[in-house]
């Protein structure tokens, strides 16, 4: 956002108040009209960029308004990308199914009766290009929550592209890729910790070397806050595991900001405003000192902690389910109080069943309303020097210090080690459920009141909306694709490609993406791909926390 132009549009208030893109406590000698004075720390744009990434924030160029979609088939869920474009959505986020999310192919026999359920069914190159059929990929950005099979999925997307005629260089987006969070917090592994980390540092490798504009991984506090911490602990989990894929990458011999500058975040935003707001500042700040006094960064966007947010799916409530529309509309706007630069809005029905057309449209009316209705976009950090909002900033922070400090000790002076001691000893685990159990007992006994559950169910008793149906008919599509595309590959290609993957599984100084590419190209399933790699690093589990 640095050196644009201000989008156009008025931004004078309803009542014709003119607004400028900046306030601050005082003005400072020399400063123009609308810039804040007094410390630098108080500008947005400028370290430690608590009040902001960029210095005029949504006054210049709005956050990206994706929409999370993935169901049935590839052919399917395109037709629901087209959707989302067609009424003004401007980036794709893509969900993907249980057994894709596992590492495992439509026909593997622990996938029965999950194909296409929670997300689109992907198993081979030729289902990513059904899904992003006749979309231009050199001009949206894709977005990809994918984790354990994360370098596979990347492989098919570049790919596909190619194929199209998109070179990589020109593909935008953003890989989730976080597999630290799913030891965490979601569960959906395939691999021990390590070798993971290894595939995670081989696609920041070769995103840094042949992808500039693609964010190679999305550190994720979301999944974190779902699986029922606080807002402190997604704080400092979340950043602790972005230091460790910081150290990470180091060790693999990358220059600091060389690869940090695409490095993402991904959080909540969850029902608790003011505190939402405060998680996000503290963050900013967090991030930005510790990439210059620990890890060295020089480039400003090193240090600009940059994040995509998505309102909370377990604020959600099944009970008087339209009332989801009020809880995702203030979630959003504390995203953007908050200067978020990409926004999902979960749909009012998502409790229920995977959302419809309609659900879909009005979360994101929802964020359209936010930007162009409330004037909430007019000034950056419009909440900033509010008394309530610092404090609170500052003790998101000292939380979150105390987190690091233990991981710190944990790692004997490495995060990296630090977190993977963690998990490996169910500190993250342990900690998360107690928060959660912590959470049930205050809606239990009414100390939190949740409308719909504990308080306020007149209404209850109304009959549910209509809900989208994913039935077996959109599994045996699937199935009847992968057979036809096991029919028409080279089998003697795809073993030989498999055989290349389980060498440069074996040597750790092989960065995997260029024979995985291979691989996809050769049509190798997903399950093939993640089974040669599980034969070399083995398969994880976790022991159980109680």
């Amino acid at each position: 956002m640095v050196g644009m132009a201000e989008r156009s549009g008025d931004f004078d208030t309803y009542s014709g108040v003119p607004l400028e893109p900046v306030y601050g406590p005082s003005p400072a000698p020399g400063a123009g009209p609308g810039e804040p004075g007094g410390d630098p720390a108080e500008r947005p744009g400028e370290y430690p960029y608590t009040r902001g990434a960029y210095p005029r924030m949504y006054r210049d160029r709005l956050w990206t308004m994706r929409l999370f979609a993935g169901f049935g088939t590839a052919e399917d869920t395109n037709r629901r990308f087209r959707e989302i474009l067609a009424n003004g959505g401007d980036g794709l986020s893509t969900a993907f199914d249980l057994p894709t999310l596992m590492g495992r192919d439509s026909d593997d026999p622990l996938s029965a009766g999950e194909v296409g359920k929670c997300g689109v069914a992907v198993d081979t190159l030729a289902d990513v290009e059904d899904l992003y059929r006749g979309i231009d990929l050199g001009r949206a950005t894709t977005s990809m929550t994918i984790n354990s099979p994360a370098a596979v999925l990347l492989a098919m997307y570049v790919a596909a592209a190619e194929k199209s005629g998109v070179e990589r260089a020109r593909l935008g987006g953003t890989l989730q890729n976080d597999i630290l969070k799913e030891y965490q917090a979601q569960k959906e592994y395939v691999f021990p910790p390590r070798p993971s980390m290894r595939l995670v540092s081989d696609t920041i490798a070769f995103c840094t070397a042949e992808m500039p504009r693609w964010h190679p991984v999305s550190i994720s506090g979301y999944h974190i806050r779902e699986a029922g911490s606080s807002a402190a602990q997604e704080l400092a989990f979340t950043l602790a595991n972005g230091f460790a894929y910081v150290e990470s990458a180091l060790a693999a011999g990358l220059a600091v900001d060389d690869f940090a500058p695409r490095l993402s975040f991904f959080f909540n935003a969850h029902i608790d405003f003011f505190e939402e707001i405060a998680k996000y500042r503290a963050a900013r700040r967090i991030w930005a000192r510790w990439m210059r006094d620990r890890y060295g960064a020089e480039a400003a966007r090193s240090m600009q902690l940059r994040f995509h947010t998505q309102t909370a799916g377990v604020s959600l409530t099944a009970q008087q389910p339209l009332v989801n529309l009020v809880r995702t509309a203030v979630e959003a706007l504390a995203g953007v109080l908050g200067g978020t630069q990409s926004l999902h809005t979960n749909s009012y029905d998502e409790a229920l069943a995977l959302p419809t057309e309609q659900a879909a449209r009005l979360a994101l009316r929802t964020q359209q309303v936010i930007a162009h209705e409330t004037g909430v976009a007019n000034v950056a950090d419009p909440l900033g020097g509010s008394w309530f909002v610092e404090t609170l900033t500052g003790e998101m922070e000292r939380r979150a210090e105390e987190v690091f400090a233990h991981l710190d000790r944990l790692g004997d002076g490495s995060m990296l080690e630090g977190v993977l001691a963690g998990i490996e000893e169910n500190w993250f685990q342990a900690e998360i459920a107690q928060s959660a159990y912590e959470l049930e007992r205050k809606l239990s006994d009414g100390r939190h009141l949740k409308v719909g559950v504990n308080a306020h169910t007149e209404g209850n008793e109304d009959d549910p909306p209509e809900t989208l149906a994913i039935g077996p008919e959109y599994e045996d599509k699937q199935l009847a694709r992968l057979a036809q595309v096991r029919a028409d590959r080279s089998s003697a290609g795809v073993e030989a490609v498999l055989v290349r993957v389980r060498a440069d599984a074996a040597d750790p100084a092989v960065n995997l993406m260029p024979v995985i590419l291979d691989a996809v190209r050769a049509y190798a399933t997903v399950g093939e791909i993640m089974d040669a790699l599980a034969s070399v690093f083995g398969r994880h589990r976790e022991q159980a926390v109680f």
